[in-house]
């Protein structure tokens, strides 16, 4: 097993130079809430992002069914994933 090492400080800011400002308002509101309410933006972000993209696929796939298009957005999501981790 390989033994993990720390993270030098020239690492860190290559990691973090990409990332946006931090939200200090935000972060103390999620702070304040209950662990299980604390998930609650993160799922409507979630669904806002299916409801783009089927409304992109209905577009470009005019002559699918919704459970296709789904099909197609399950794929898209497990594709993107797979190959860049995360979204």
């Amino acid at each position: 097993m390989e033994k993990k090492r720390s993270l030098t400080s020239e690492e860190i800011s290559a990691i973090v130079d990409g990332f946006g400002p931090i939200d200090r308002v935000q972060m103390e509101l999620l702070a304040k809430m209950p662990p299980g309410k604390r998930i609650i933006p993160m799922l409507q972000a979630s669904e806002m992002l299916r409801a783009g993209l089927r409304g992109t696929f209905r577009k470009k796939f005019p002559n699918l069914s919704m459970s296709e298009i789904n099909m197609k957005i399950l794929e898209y999501l497990t594709y993107m994933d797979k190959n860049y981790g995360h979204i």
